[in-house]
Parts: structure tokens; C-alpha cells; sequence
């Protein structure tokens, strides 16, 4: 079984893209490789209020960006370029994300734990759905092998919280500094958002190191 490690945050829009392209590259050009995509929380948004937070304000304040589209263009392009329809203006802001991290850990246990990394992901940025509410996040856990009890449990579980946030800050002590960042192997990692035939020669390349 070949290992993808995969550290991203849901909040970022490099992530959701580099999701769909791995999940392409896999099935157009890797169709007979068995693989195991284990994934690993960032917080972009530690401190994220419950309520949300305006991601237009967040630019203009962390980045002076005044126009948002001007800083979406370049990931709504890359997308489309991989056949994703992704329109950033459909999601106004930003929800916490720990809890979602924490059904994403929980959800390796029954072995749909990329799918619903996915399925979270996309109901973020597509649905524009509140991915920081525990009823949403049942919604989505409940045909991944929760039940909602135990969804909205773990999503409400300081603990839980905790283990995530600790998780998430293991990564920047392990060199982590932006998502999404991939381990292919073991043994060959990428950051940020790459292209299509950036993955699949890390996937070679990783593939060819282990042989």
C-alpha cells in the first residue's frame, strides 16, 4: 500500500484543489496503484470566531487586499484548469475548523477518512456550508460511518478540539509552513498548490525510491 500524507486546512483554497487534482492524478495516471491518504490538520484560522469571520475583511486586514476577486483569480484559474468549478465568492467566510479536523481523524477508524476530508472541503467551498457547526458537520460525517450522536460529539469535545490543535502545531514543528503539503512515500514531499504533473512525478519518483 502506497502512503499519501496530506496536511491541509479546510479553510484553504490551495487545499481544495490540491485534493481533486491528487484524486485525479491517481485515477487517470496511477489507475492500479493501491493507496493510503492519511490526513493531517492545519489551522490556518486558529483563533476563528464560532460566528465566522468575513474572509473579505480577513484579506484586507491581513493582506491589504481591498478587491477579493483579485486574489481569487489565480485559484478559481487553476481549477477550472483541472475541471473544478470553483467560484471563491460562493463562501463568504471562514468557520473554525477544529472540529472538522477532529471527525477527519476519527473518520480513519472506518476507513473513510480521505472521503470525508473531501466531502467537508467541498461543502465549504461549493455549498458554502458552516463546516464549524456540529449539526452541519453530522450532516456530512453521517454516510461516513458516523452516527450523528457520536458526530456531534466529537465535534463538541474540547478534548477533541485540543488533540486537533495540538496535531496542527506538530506540523509547524516538523517545517510545515503553508498547505497543502504532501508526503508521498515517506520519503517525497511538495508544498503548496502544484500542478497535476508536479504530483504524478513526486508519485514516480516516490514510487521508484521505495522500489
Amino acid at each position: 500500500m502506497f502512503q499519501i500524507d496530506l496536511v491541509t486546512d479546510i479553510l484553504c483554497p490551495w487545499c481544495i484543489l490540491g485534493q481533486h487534482r491528487l484524486d485525479k492524478v491517481l485515477a487517470e495516471r496511477f489507475p492500479d496503484l493501491a493507496v493510503d491518504i492519511r490526513h493531517h490538520p492545519f489551522l490556518l484560522m486558529p483563533d476563528c470566531p464560532p460566528e465566522g469571520y468575513s474572509i473579505a475583511r480577513m484579506l484586507r486586514e491581513r493582506y491589504g487586499v481591498t478587491d477579493p476577486a483579485q486574489a481569487w483569480a489565480r485559484p478559481e484559474g487553476e481549477a477550472r484548469l483541472s475541471g473544478l468549478a470553483l467560484d471563491l465568492s460562493v463562501q463568504p467566510n471562514a468557520y473554525p475548523s477544529q472540529a472538522a479536523h477532529s471527525l477527519i481523524r476519527h473518520a480513519r477508524a472506518h476507513g473513510t477518512q480521505h472521503a470525508l476530508a473531501v466531502a467537508i472541503t467541498n461543502a465549504y467551498f461549493l455549498e458554502a456550508r458552516n463546516i464549524g457547526d456540529a449539526e452541519v458537520l453530522a450532516d456530512l460525517a453521517e454516510p461516513h460511518g458516523f452516527t450523528r450522536e457520536d458526530a456531534i460529539a466529537i465535534a463538541c469535545d474540547p478534548a477533541e478540539l485540543r488533540r486537533t490543535e495540538a496535531e496542527a502545531q506538530q506540523a509547524v514543528q516538523a517545517g510545515v509552513r503553508g498547505v497543502p503539503h504532501f508526503v508521498f512515500g515517506g520519503r517525497v514531499a511538495l508544498n503548496g498548490g502544484r500542478a497535476e504533473d508536479d504530483l504524478a512525478a513526486a508519485i514516480e519518483r516516490a514510487l521508484t525510491l521505495a522500489a
